[in-house]
C-alpha cells in the first residue's frame, strides 16, 4: 500500500463530509421528491446525491483510493451514495475510526437496471442483439414513398423522428402512418417521436423565387452519363405532393404509355427530351439524359400524335436567399414582413447592405455591440456593428470563400447573450394537439428552465397526454446545461423521460471548447438520473448525404455507445447509414457497456 496510514483519517473526514451533504441536500428537496412520480424516486434521490457530490474536487482523494485498491467513483453516478458509503465502512474495516452509516435503499448495480428498466418503457427493444436504439429522422419523401420507410425497419430504425418545424399536419400523419404500417408489416415495434419546433431564433421570409425544379443526370468523372435524370409525374390533384414531383393533368398523363417520347424547351430556352421509363398507380418515372430546369406552365410536346399537348402544374416556388462574403455588412431586422436582397457593383463590391427579418422580432431589441452572431449552424459568422430601434448591423467576419447562402428559417445564435425566450410557443401549443394524438414520444426543443418542463406537462395533462407520451428533453443551450438537474428533476414528474444531447445548436452555445465537456458531463448527470439519452446531430452524416462517412464519423459512433440511443438525419443514403451504424453497434457493444471497456479473447480480424 503505497499511501502514508496517517492519511486515512482524512480519507474518512472527507468521505464523511460528502455523505452527510448528500443526506442534507435530499432532506432539503423533500418537498419536490414528492412530486416526482414513484418510477424515478430513487433516481431522483441518486441525482441529487451526485449533484452534491459533483460540488467537491475529489481528484486528489481519488488517487489515494486507487492506490488503496478502493473504488475511485470513476464509473458510480448510477449509485453514488452507495459507493460512498462502501469506501468509507470499507475504510472503518481497516481500523480507522469512524461513524457507521447503513445501506442505501438503492443497492449497487440498481442503477445499471433501473436505466434499463427506463429505457426500455422509453423505447422499443431491439429485435436485433443491441443495446442502443436508433432514431432517425424522416424527409418529407417518407409521407409518399412506403417502401423506403419499409427499408428503415427492416434495416433496424427503433423510433422514426418527425420534425414539426416542417411540413405540416397532412405530411406528419402520412410518414406515421407509413411508420407503423411498416413496423406492423415486419413484426416490430417502432416509436414515433415528434419535434416541437420551440423557441428558436430563425431568419425570416426573403420572398419566394421562381417555381422551377432542376433535375440532372449522374456522370462520371469523365463526364459520361451513368443514370440519366429521373423525374417522377404525378397528377395534379393529388391530396399530397411531394415536393421533389411535377404536377400534370391526371387525364392528360393517363394517356402516357412507356416509351413515349417529350419534347420541352426548359427555362433557358434549351430543347430537351423526356422518355416515359415507367408507369405505376397513375404515376411516371421519365428519364432525360440532360439536365433540365422545369417551372409552372412549361408546355410538353408528345411525339405521338394521338396524345395532345401538355402543361406542368403548380410548383412550389425556391427560396430566394443572401449570398454573404468575409467582410460583408448585413442587417437584421424586427421587419418579419419580408428582407431585401444586397445589391453590388460591376466589380461584385457590395454598395448596399442586404436585410433578412428576425423571427422573433423582439429579440432584436436586445442585441448588443460587438457581441458575436452566427446563422444556419454556424455557417456564418459575424459580429454586431451597430444596433438601432429596429434593427442591428452585423459585419461578417467567417463565411465560404466562394459565398455562403443564407435563406429563410435558418438558425440564429446569440452565444454570449440571454435572449430571454422560453417555454412553449403559440405553434408549440397547436402542434401538441397533434402530437397528443398521434405520438409515442415529444421532443423538447429549446428547453431552459424546470419551468418550461412544468408547461409542458399541464399542457399533456389538458390534452389527457400526460403518461401517455413520453417525454425527450433537447439540450441545446447554454441555459439548459446550466439548469439541467432542476429539469431533470422537474421532467421525472411524470414517465418515461429522455435527453437529446442536440450537438448542433449546444455547441454553437456553449463554444466549440467546450463541447467535448459538456456532452461528458450531460452523459453522467443522466447516467445519475437513470434517464436514457439519446446521440444527436451529424452522426454519420456524410455516408446519409453523400454515400461516403468520413473517419472521423466513424469513431464518433464508439462515442455513442454512452448513450442508449442515436440519432440519424435525413439523406439520400440514410439506409445505408443505418445498416451501418446498426452493424457497428453491435460490433462495438461487444467491447463497450456505456464507458465501461469490456474484455472478449481479442479477434485480429
Amino acid at each position: 500500500m503505497n499511501i502514508d496510514p496517517e492519511k486515512l483519517p482524512s480519507i474518512a473526514k472527507r468521505l464523511e463530509d460528502i455523505i452527510e451533504s448528500c443526506a442534507a441536500n435530499e432532506s432539503d428537496n423533500e418537498a419536490l421528491l414528492k412530486e416526482v412520480c414513484e418510477t424515478y424516486q430513487e433516481s431522483a434521490k441518486n441525482l441529487l446525491h451526485y449533484s452534491t457530490f459533483r460540488t467537491y474536487d475529489l481528484r486528489s482523494i481519488q488517487k489515494k483510493l486507487k492506490r488503496l485498491g478502493l473504488s475511485r467513483f470513476a464509473n458510480a453516478e448510477g449509485n453514488i451514495l452507495g459507493s460512498l458509503t462502501n469506501a468509507h465502512n470499507l475504510l472503518r474495516l481497516m481500523g480507522q475510526p469512524s461513524k457507521e452509516y447503513p445501506s442505501p435503499d438503492l443497492g449497487i448495480g440498481q442503477g445499471k437496471k433501473r436505466l434499463r428498466k427506463h429505457t426500455n418503457g422509453l423505447f422499443p427493444t431491439p429485435k436485433k442483439s443491441r443495446r442502443v436504439r436508433i432514431m432517425v429522422t424522416q424527409p418529407t419523401e417518407s409521407a409518399h414513398d412506403y417502401n423506403k420507410v419499409l427499408e428503415m425497419v427492416k434495416n433496424g430504425m427503433n423510433c422514426a423522428r418527425i420534425n414539426c418545424a416542417h411540413d405540416n399536419p397532412d405530411i406528419w400523419k402520412a410518414i406515421a402512418d407509413n411508420v407503423r404500417k411498416a413496423a406492423a408489416e415486419c413484426g416490430t415495434d417502432v416509436k414515433i417521436a415528434m419535434d416541437l419546433a420551440g423557441p428558436k431564433i430563425r431568419t425570416g421570409s426573403l420572398g419566394m423565387g421562381p417555381k422551377v425544379l432542376k433535375f440532372k443526370p449522374k456522370r462520371s468523372v469523365l463526364g459520361i452519363v451513368e443514370t440519366p435524370a429521373q423525374i417522377r409525374w404525378v397528377p395534379e390533384d393529388k391530396k399530397s405532393i411531394d415536393p421533389t414531383a411535377v404536377p400534370v393533368a391526371s387525364d392528360w398523363l393517363a394517356l402516357l404509355h412507356v416509351g413515349d417520347k417529350l419534347i420541352l424547351k426548359d427555362t433557358r430556352g434549351k430543347k430537351r427530351k423526356l422518355v416515359v421509363r415507367k408507369l405505376e398507380e397513375g404515376e411516371a418515372l421519365l428519364h432525360c439524359k440532360r439536365t433540365v430546369y422545369l417551372e409552372t406552365g412549361t408546355r410538353l410536346q408528345p411525339q405521338r400524335e394521338s396524345i395532345p399537348e401538355g402543361v406542368i402544374g403548380e410548383l412550389l416556388a425556391t427560396d430566394k436567399y443572401i449570398e454573404l462574403y468575409t467582410g460583408n455588412l448585413l442587417a437584421v431586422t424586427a421587419n418579419e414582413e419580408q428582407g431585401k436582397l444586397p445589391q453590388f457593383d460591376e466589380e461584385g463590391k457590395q454598395i448596399h447592405a442586404g436585410s433578412i427579418p428576425c423571427l422573433p422580432s423582439k429579440v432584436v431589441s436586445k442585441a448588443q455591440k460587438g457581441e458575436p452572431i452566427l446563422f444556419d449552424d454556424g455557417k456564418i459568422e459575424g459580429i454586431i456593428t451597430e444596433v438601432h430601434k429596429d434593427h442591428f448591423m452585423v459585419r461578417i467576419v467567417k463565411a465560404k470563400e466562394n459565398g455562403a447562402r443564407l435563406k429563410a428559417e435558418k438558425g440564429i445564435n446569440f452565444p454570449t447573450l440571454d435572449m430571454g425566450l422560453s417555454g412553449l410557443t403559440d405553434k408549440d401549443r397547436e402542434d401538441l394537439k397533434f402530437v397528443a394524438k398521434y405520438a409515442d414520444i415529444v421532443n423538447f426543443s429549446f428547453v431552459n428552465t424546470a419551468e418550461d418542463v412544468d408547461e409542458l406537462l399541464d399542457q399533456l395533462e389538458q390534452l389527457g397526454a400526460r403518461d401517455k407520451v413520453s417525454v425527450i428533453l433537447k439540450i441545446e443551450t447554454r441555459f439548459a446545461y446550466r439548469n439541467l438537474v432542476k429539469i431533470l428533476l422537474a421532467a421525472m414528474k411524470t414517465q418515461y423521460v429522455g435527453v437529446m444531447i442536440a450537438r448542433g445548436d449546444l455547441a454553437l452555445e456553449v463554444g466549440w471548447k467546450n463541447m467535448g465537456k459538456v456532452q461528458e458531463e450531460i452523459l453522467s448527470f443522466c447516467s445519475a438520473a437513470h434517464i436514457p439519452v439519446v446521440w444527436a446531430t451529424q452522426v454519420l452524416e456524410g455516408l446519409a448525404k453523400s454515400g461516403l462517412p468520413s473517419r472521423s464519423e466513424i469513431t464518433d459512433i464508439t462515442s455513442s455507445l454512452r448513450a442508449e440511443c442515436v440519432m440519424l438525419n435525413k439523406g439520400q443514403y440514410i439506409n445505408e447509414a443505418i445498416v451501418l451504424l446498426d452493424e457497428m453497434l453491435r460490433g462495438m457493444e461487444k467491447l463497450h457497456s456505456k464507458k465501461e471497456g469490456m474484455w472478449p479473447k481479442i479477434d485480429w480480424l
